[in-house]
């Protein structure tokens, strides 16, 4: 299988594979901020009040993400 050179995609194209990617790197950006809640609340890590701090980042990260770009797919 041959891999299209990234400029010669059509424009619409490379739209849609940039928000996806974004939107699976703000969703990545989200899981790990839950994933280290979680690992301060289990004393894991160490906990200065960061577990509620990540959850309102994960938070607005995804509804940011949701704001901007919707979902690939979806008009």
């Amino acid at each position: 299988m041959r891999i299209a050179n990234w400029n010669n995609l059509p424009e619409d194209l490379q739209l849609v594979l940039s928000r996806e990617a974004l939107r699976r790197a703000a969703e990545t950006l989200a899981e790990h901020a839950e994933m280290l809640a979680e690992e301060m609340e289990s004393g894991t890590l160490s906990d200065r009040g960061g577990p509620d701090a990540l959850r309102l980042f994960a938070a607005v990260v995804r509804a940011t993400n949701d704001d901007a770009f919707g979902q690939v797919g979806h008009a």
